[in-house]
C-alpha cells in the first residue's frame, strides 16, 4: 500500500468529513451510539482548520484514507493537571483512519509523522484523549508510545489522556 502524507487544504473539507463521518457510523454500528456517533460536516472541518491548526491526511491516489489534526489550543476535555508541564504541548484530536483499513498500519505510519512534525514545531509533547470505553483507541495509542497519563470523567464519558514527550 503507498501512502502519501500531506497537510490539508481547505479544498480536502469534504473529503475529510466524510472520512470522520464513514469512521463515526463504524463506531456506531459496532458500539452503540455514542459520544463518537457524530456526522462531520464541511463546515465543522474547515472551522476546525482554523488558527494554529495543521490537518495531517494520509492519502492513497487521490482518496483520504487517514486524517488527524494537530492544534496549540487546548481540547475542552483537557485537564493540563495530568501531563508533564511544558512550555508548547501539542494536542492531537480528530484522528481516523478508514474503517476498512484500519489495522494496515496507517494509524501508526501517522502517528510516527506527527512526532516529526512536532518536533519541527517546535513542541515538547503531544497529548490527547480517548474514549476509555471499547469504542476508544487507548490501546492504539500505548502501542504507539503515548503514556497514559490519567483516567477522566468528562460531560459524563469516561477518557484515557495521552502524552508522547517529544
Amino acid at each position: 500500500m503507498k501512502l502519501r502524507l500531506a497537510i490539508a487544504t481547505p479544498n480536502d473539507a469534504p473529503q475529510i468529513a466524510s472520512l470522520l463521518s464513514e469512521t463515526a457510523q463504524h463506531l456506531t454500528s459496532v458500539y452503540g451510539e455514542g459520544h463518537w456517533s457524530y456526522q462531520s460536516t464541511e463546515k465543522g472541518v474547515l472551522f476546525g482548520m482554523k488558527g494554529n491548526v495543521k490537518v495531517l491526511l494520509a492519502r492513497q491516489d487521490k482518496i483520504i484514507v487517514g486524517s488527524l489534526r494537530l492544534t496549540t489550543k487546548k481540547p475542552w476535555a483537557i485537564d493540563t493537571a495530568y501531563f508533564t508541564r511544558v512550555h508548547q504541548p501539542l494536542y492531537l484530536v480528530d484522528m481516523a483512519v478508514k474503517p476498512d483499513l484500519q489495522r494496515t498500519g496507517i494509524g501508526r505510519y501517522m502517528l510516527q509523522e506527527v512526532t516529526s512534525f512536532a518536533k519541527s514545531w517546535p513542541a515538547q509533547a503531544v497529548r490527547l484523549d480517548a474514549y476509555d470505553t471499547p469504542a476508544g483507541a487507548g490501546e492504539f495509542y500505548r502501542k504507539c508510545g503515548y503514556r497514559e497519563r490519567g483516567h477522566v470523567i468528562y460531560k459524563g464519558t469516561p477518557l484515557i489522556y495521552f502524552e508522547l514527550m517529544l
